[in-house]
């Protein structure tokens, strides 16, 4: 049932905002020339897909997890989309296509061992990961991947439909920060 959700709620929100995203699109690419950025990440079963986001970030910045990132890089632009969390919509895209679910621990890095074991360990990697989630709307990013994994394993052990519903109300209403970058400026 979810997944039949994750595939009407993103299907319905692509169409309905495509003119936001087209307008999103263009300033993107005023703002860096490639207004739409692809990285690998973890997904179901440890199995890496690509991820879809705006960019926020110089074009010189990969593969560095969000909060490592020197906060210089990131785009006047992208600070707007990142407040906003407009950054995301693109990963509409990736629920549509089946990596992703609207609700779900938020994908990592191959390059983050410490999360991928945690999450392992707790059963977390058996999931679709998500847009949102309990460790996004509390404000629990990629920096503590103890507490990461285990707040994602707390979130999937109490999932009901009442849940999934209200973590997604949660975050268009705006609650929560999800990953930021912290590093120096």
């Amino acid at each position: 049932m979810i997944r039949f959700l994750d595939f009407i709620f993103s299907l319905f929100a692509l169409v309905f905002l495509s003119p936001v995203l087209i307008l999103l699109l263009i300033f993107g690419f005023i703002d860096t020339g490639s207004p739409l950025f692809f990285q690998e990440r973890v997904g179901r079963h440890g199995v890496s897909f690509i991820l879809w986001k705006f960019r926020t970030m110089d074009r010189d910045v990969n593969d560095v997890e969000s909060h490592l990132v020197d906060t210089s890089k990131i785009t006047n632009y992208g600070s707007v989309l990142r407040k906003t969390k407009l950054d995301e919509l693109p990963q509409l895209w990736n629920v549509i296509m089946g990596d992703m679910s609207l609700v779900g621990p938020r994908p990592g890095l191959p390059s983050q061992f410490e999360l991928y074991n945690e999450r392992k360990k707790l059963g977390v990697l058996e999931v679709r990961p998500g847009i949102t989630g309990l460790s996004q709307l509390n404000s629990i990013d990629m920096s503590t991947p103890k507490l990461l994994a285990e707040t994602d394993a707390k979130m999937l052990e109490k999932m009901t439909m009442r849940n999934y519903i209200k973590y997604i109300i949660l975050t268009v209403a705006g609650n929560g920060l999800g990953d930021s970058a912290m590093g120096k400026k």
